[in-house]
């Protein structure tokens, strides 16, 4: 087992290659930590900013211990890792964080949904249906229309449709798979926000301003922070926060989506183990942002101050909107991210710009 707080000069391993794991790999660098990433793709985006790659698929056990051997613990970047690779680490003694029931909730929408309830945290309401009897049974129960998505590996707006008549619940489930899903009620919201959190080894959270934010097909498009809200409203997100980050006993950065009702209460529509798309205004916008906060809390190092030195407006680039890389370099006010990708794939997250500007005077 790793001996906490880890000291510069070890190397943290990270399940996943993607830009996430890659933006981790550079904050951990700036502490002095190697990194190793296990991957299955060739030329991933972390593997060429890290110290050692591993290539193979998450759950192959040769894999698995070429990481561990060089790894004193590990994390990882997107919340789909197979829970046989946690508990395969485990096993060898490797200290895995965030741990495996933050991941097991948060891989499956029913259990999640579940849990923040039974944590007194408000969500849509919900049912479960594992067949296209189930559904319509479901539909019945929350009403139409009503979203349904597969419980598991979703993403994007990718695995879900709304379903607006009861008689179209059996064959929606049967266009998504055949596969297990939730229906939810749809949520009145007039805004999304989300709140990026963290919490240390020795239960020390540290929670960053909320962002407010856009999305385009499913997927998040822009970003702004820290949003216009109220004090009520961000200590009710706050408080939220740590009622999941405490309820899971949770090390490591957490992203918390929200929707904001028209008479102020915040529901929970999702939450991420990991280093968020919401929070990559931080890198421009706070001291430390949510990549160095996630490898401080793992590492059992202090947690870094969370409040915004300046006003931030993320832009995901999409496809071959990456190829302005010039125009936006050359913005004084605003700061590239690229992720290394080889293939601008339509809709393809690779990269984002973060424009920044001053605080308002009553943020400062």
């Amino acid at each position: 087992m790793a001996i906490l707080p880890l000291a510069p000069g070890e190397t943290i391993g990270i399940l996943g290659g993607g830009q996430l794991g890659r933006m981790l790999a550079q904050a951990a660098a700036r502490l002095g930590f190697d990194v190793a990433i296990l991957e299955p793709a060739p030329d991933a985006p972390a593997g060429r900013v890290a110290a050692h790659t591993v290539r193979g698929a998450y759950d192959e056990p040769r894999a698995l211990e070429a990481l561990a051997a060089v790894a004193s613990l590990v994390t990882f970047e997107f919340e789909n890792v197979p829970a046989s690779a946690v508990a395969h680490l485990t096993a060898q003694d490797v200290e895995v964080a965030p741990n495996a029931r933050a991941l097991a909730v948060a891989q499956d929408r029913v259990e999640e949904k579940s849990f923040l309830n039974s944590i007194g945290v408000a969500t849509v309401a919900f049912a479960a249906a594992d067949s296209p009897e189930g559904a319509v049974a479901a539909m019945a129960q929350i009403g139409a229309p009503a979203l349904m998505k597969t419980r598991r590996e979703g993403y994007d707006g990718k695995g879900q449709r709304w379903v607006e008549h009861a008689a179209e619940a059996a064959a929606v489930f049967e266009s998504l798979g055949g596969k297990p899903v939730i229906l939810e009620a749809p949520a009145d919201f007039v805004r999304e926000l989300s709140v990026i959190a963290a919490r240390g080894r020795d239960g020390e959270l540290a929670i960053y301003p909320m962002a407010e934010n856009h999305h385009e097909n499913g997927v998040l498009r822009r970003s702004v922070a820290p949003a216009a809200v109220s004090p009520a409203l961000a200590e009710q997100a706050e408080r939220i926060a740590a009622q999941v980050l405490t309820g899971l006993d949770y090390i490591g950065v957490i992203g918390i989506e929200l929707f904001e009702l028209s008479d102020g209460r915040l529901l929970v529509n999702e939450i991420a183990p990991r280093v968020h798309n919401t929070g990559h205004w931080t890198m421009d916008g706070c001291e430390v942002d949510q990549f160095e906060q996630h490898i401080r809390a793992i590492a059992g190092w202090p947690l870094g101050p969370t409040a915004a030195i300046a006003r931030v407006e993320m832009l995901n680039l999409l496809g071959d909107e990456v190829d302005a890389w010039l125009k936006y370099a050359g913005e004084p006010e605003t700061r590239l991210h690229l992720y290394g990708k080889r293939d601008a794939k339509p809709g393809r997250k690779m990269g984002h710009v973060n424009r920044v500007s001053p605080l308002g005077p009553e943020r400062r």
